[in-house]
């Protein structure tokens, strides 16, 4: 669903500044965790995807119910 549906059709909103993503995937017990990790150059870019609250979670229709919780998103600077 991410590699056909989301990250292409993030991509396709042509949202100056998104430099791509990437999907991480870890098992834990009886729990597989997906930490998402979408780069962009500003905050202003981060904005124009996420909205005004840009800690919100930006969630596709229909995978809320294959979730059993997520979390806020968090934002990096990159250092090196």
């Amino acid at each position: 669903m991410l590699r056909n549906e989301i990250f292409p059709s993030i991509a396709a909103r042509n949202i100056a500044g998104y430099q791509g993503a990437e999907l991480f995937i870890r098992e834990d017990g009886d729990e597989m965790e997906f930490v998402t990790s979408l780069r962009f150059d500003s905050m202003d870019a981060v904005r124009e995807f996420a909205g005004s609250d840009e800690n919100k979670p930006v969630i596709f229709p229909g995978v809320e119910k294959l979730l059993t919780r997520m979390e806020r998103a968090r934002h990096y600077r990159i250092a090196i």
